[in-house]
């Protein structure tokens, strides 16, 4: 063996105290207890707990720099326990919707990235459907699009004749088409009646973007996919309600699933809105006194995954002295992992099992990666994360990120990211970052995924 780590091994089932993962070759080549096999180096991380590294659903890397992007995010990935990212394909300038986007991105990743990276593609109305199945050969995860027009060109609305199409396109291979799950024309109206009265600030907001604007546009989506087949999915749910509406798409057939996002189980816009303001804006927006019903979604399973949504916007883009005109997004690769742990362990769960599952199992099944990602087990890469007990103060400045910036600043979690590993190499030891740029690979999809059968 290269490698044993060593420490309170979370593995699917369970905890393994006094535990030990074996390395070779960059893969998991034994996982047990008690004694260890020989091997080059021990790293024994005491009364830490190892779990996977994080799989992180929903990123936004190249929003703002464009492909170099990926470096700054991938810094902040690592030092925040997640290893692999999922990306989504609004680049900038132009939208990873044809193939040699996608050979550009991959080139990008090569070149600049320090964590693994799986790729979401998109259509718009210029492609339509004609290269989802070169984007898929290519290796993509999973596809989204919106329902909503951010920028006309890199992040466009697309009409629900077009997401038919590309429904039925993709219903046959069962990878997932994802939603920005806002309903246009309620939120721009709302929009300009809150500021022809004259409100601002984070609560106006979310009351300009109502929840039943996201209903309307999630229950669409899901109507949609119910008829073709396909497996849809809204990628932030904000409230019970849409995971409850999602649930019952599910319960009547359709191939549906909803995801969550950290920080609308951690921030409030009626408590939070006053300190934070515009540092909170997100799209669709944290709401006020859902967080309750945010938690029993995951307790009655009806959550696929939690993710960071972390956007890549430096922190001039939130000042402006109207809320509507702010940025929407927050960064978030470094908070993920403790947020949630901090969060699951004060409501009573076994916050150690949750986080493995929630952050790395089920992502990494979600998009077709789970032959490498997302669990401590034999064959899987050794993709760990030693997590530090006890109480750490969040300092925005400690960032590695490029911006410096967060909502959760100041913030007290339970556990901090004091490791990881990648592919069996630590590039994080609680200090410095210690890989370096192009360190990272792209992860094709190679496996069915959510909807996988026993057959597969």
């Amino acid at each position: 063996m290269e490698l044993v780590v060593k420490g309170r091994v979370v593995v699917p089932d369970g905890i393994l105290e006094n535990g030990w993962v074996a390395i070779s070759g960059g893969r998991i080549a034994a996982v047990g207890t008690g004694e260890a096999p020989a091997a080059a180096r021990i790293d024994d991380r005491g009364n830490a707990l190892i779990l996977p590294g994080v799989v992180d659903g929903q990123t936004h890397a190249t929003s703002y720099k464009g492909l170099p992007g990926i470096a700054d995010t991938t810094r902040s990935a690592i030092a925040g326990g997640v290893t692999t990212l999922v990306d989504m394909p609004y680049d900038n300038p132009e939208p990873l919707d044809r193939p040699g986007r996608l050979d550009a991105k991959i080139a990008a990743i090569a070149a600049y990235s320090h964590a693994d990276m799986a790729l979401y593609g998109t259509a718009t109305r210029e492609t339509g459907t004609a290269n989802l199945v070169a984007l898929i050969e290519g290796g993509v995860v999973a596809f989204k699009i919106s329902s909503f027009e951010s920028n006309p060109v890199r992040f466009p609305r697309i009409g629900e004749d077009l997401a038919l199409d590309l429904m039925e396109s993709l219903a046959s291979t069962r990878i997932p088409l994802g939603l920005h799950n806002e309903d246009q024309e309620i939120v721009m109206a709302r929009i300009a009646q809150a500021k022809a009265a004259g409100r601002n600030g984070i609560v106006a907001h979310a009351q300009a973007r109502p929840e039943a604007a996201e209903l309307a546009a999630t229950g669409q989506f899901l109507a949609l996919g119910l008829a073709s087949g396909a497996h849809v999915h809204p990628v932030h749910l904000t409230t019970e309600a849409g995971f409850r509406l999602t649930g019952a798409v599910a319960g009547l057939g359709a191939a549906a699933t909803g995801e969550l996002c950290v920080h609308y189980l951690w921030l409030d816009a009626a408590r939070d809105g006053d300190r934070l303001g515009a540092r909170m804006k997100v799209n669709p927006p944290i709401r006020s006194a859902a967080i309750d019903g945010l938690w029993q979604s995951i307790s009655d399973d009806l959550v696929a995954f939690v993710s960071s949504d972390h956007s890549s916007w430096p922190i001039d883009n939130k000042l402006t002295d109207s809320i509507f005109d702010a940025g929407a997004g927050v960064p978030g690769l470094e908070t993920l992992f403790p947020a949630f742990f901090t969060a699951a362990e004060a409501r009573g769960f076994d916050a150690a099992r949750l986080s493995a599952e929630y952050l790395a199992e089920r992502p990494a099944r979600f998009f077709g990666i789970d032959d490498r990602k997302g669990a401590i087990a034999v064959g899987r890469d050794a993709d760990l994360v030693a997590l530090e007990q006890g109480a750490f103060v969040w300092d925005e400045a400690a960032s590695h990120d490029g911006l410096n910036w967060s909502p959760f600043h100041g913030e007290t979690f339970t556990v901090r990211v004091a490791a990881s590993w990648l592919r069996g190499q630590l590039v994080w030891d609680g200090k410095n970052i210690l890989n370096s740029p192009g360190s990272g690979e792209f992860v094709p999809r190679a496996t069915a995924g959510w909807y996988a059968t026993e057959k597969d």
